[in-house]
């Protein structure tokens, strides 16, 4: 039987993604009455500027009293789309210690105090989903904590920033520098005025923390993800990486050890096969690769980021969260019990592509290939070119630490042959 009277939602954020929640509330009201079982009602809009003209927005819905909203007692749904930490953290816990559930967008602070919040919704009964804080439209974190919930899962690895992915394809597809690439992206709107957040990785190193959480049952925090970001690549680099059949992603990978005693997560540029999956994500697309133990590899893909597709994330949640109230229930919340230690980077195994500047004469190559093995890293292949003295060598290794790589380039730089380390990256997805 279909309830009339309806479910309450107070929405916090009216901007690019919360204007785009309230219009599809509207236009699509009857299909979500239809879907929940009951109507849903948009009971205030809390913002910044209470004059800015909101179409399709009662004035009388709009405050800037965010906390007053949340506090009302009568509000079943609390639909936080402003970001940030605080005054967020503060409204999220306040929305359930008043009787509301909580659906929110905001990946820095549930990458930071993800767990303190499952726990205050927990205490009180109450539904915390966050499905757009991950990879926009994209289904992911209800697929990694339902559909896979009996599967294990040893790996995630994915593009989860959509700006840093059309500079780095610019860059591949076209040869353009980084700057231009960036100042493209910019003009076009991927990128905003203030790129930090997503060229230096923060904002792929959040979506990391909150992947590897789900994936693998562990609490893992924005400060356990070893970050690197993409601005030092070059078009040299991705001259060598065509060489070698590869292409150059910001990569946010997240797995578990061999021995499945502990897990890593980290965010860096790397290149990757052509045939890997991963290598054909184009623009501003989103994808992230996942490895199981049953269901075996799996990829999910689609736009990332902007305010239709991630209010659609944000309207799924809410029909999900919605369900639950009516039905007296809550949906899935923190799993932590694996507790696994996070492994710091040196620990990480992968193969590498190196670039040295070195004299070009006899027996280079030797003292470079002994330096190599004294630090227990094995070669795969070498390509050395060069004239008038100066030389380009290019090593790519077989799998090895982090660590052992480190203190290889450590001890190279000490050579006198050697005039300097070009660039060095991670080669993943083989």
């Amino acid at each position: 039987m279909m309830r009339t009277r309806p479910l309450k939602v107070a929405l916090l954020g009216c901007g690019v993604v919360g204007s785009e929640v309230a219009r599809i509330m509207t236009t699509h009201a009857d299909d979500l009455t239809a879907r929940i079982g009951a109507p849903v009602e948009l009971a205030g809009v809390a913002v910044r500027r209470p004059d800015k003209v909101r179409e399709g927005i009662a004035p009388e819905l709009v405050t800037t009293d965010a906390t007053a909203l949340v506090k009302r007692g009568d509000i079943d749904v609390v639909v936080e789309v402003i970001g940030g930490i605080e005054p967020a953290r503060g409204l999220i816990t306040t929305a359930f210690e008043h009787g509301a559930s909580v659906v929110s967008a905001n990946k820095a602070l549930l990458a930071q105090d993800g767990a303190a919040l499952h726990a205050v919704a927990e205490q009180h009964g109450k539904d915390l989903y966050y499905e757009a804080a991950v990879a926009g439209a994209i289904p992911l974190v209800r697929p990694l904590r339902e559909s896979l919930a009996g599967d294990k899962i040893n790996r995630v690895m994915g593009i989860v920033n959509g700006t840093t992915n059309f500079i780095l394809d610019k860059m591949d597809s076209t040869g353009a520098g980084y700057q231009e690439a960036l100042d493209e992206a910019t003009a076009l709107g991927y990128a905003e005025a203030d790129p930090t957040a997503d060229v230096e990785g923060f904002d792929a190193a959040a979506k990391a923390a909150i992947l590897a959480a789900i994936s693998f049952h562990t609490r893992v925090r924005l400060d356990d993800v070893y970050r690197e970001g993409m601005t030092e690549v070059t078009a040299a680099d991705f001259a060598s990486a065509k060489e070698m059949g590869c292409t150059i992603k910001l990569l946010a990978i997240c797995e578990r050890a061999e021995d499945g005693a502990s897990v890593t997560a980290r965010v860096h540029p790397a290149m990757i096969p052509l045939s890997h999956p991963l290598a054909s994500v184009r623009g501003a697309y989103n994808a992230v690769f996942v490895e199981s133990d049953a269901a075996g590899q799996l990829m999910f893909y689609g736009p990332g980021a902007g305010g239709s597709p991630t209010a659609s994330a944000v309207l799924g949640d809410l029909v999900a969260v919605c369900r639950n109230r009516l039905s007296g229930s809550t949906g899935p919340g923190e799993s932590a019990y694996a507790a696994l230690p996070v492994s710091p980077m040196g620990d990480v195994v992968t193969r590498y592509h190196i670039s040295l500047d070195v004299a070009d004469k006899p027996g280079v190559l030797a003292q470079v290939a002994t330096v190599f093995a004294e630090h227990g890293v094995s070669i795969d292949t070498v390509r050395q070119s060069g004239k008038d003295g100066e030389a380009s060598l290019v090593v790519v290794t077989h799998r090895a630490s982090d660590a052992a790589l480190t203190g290889t380039v450590e001890a190279l730089r000490k050579l006198d042959t050697v005039r300097g380390v070009a660039s060095i990256m991670r080669v993943e997805g083989e």
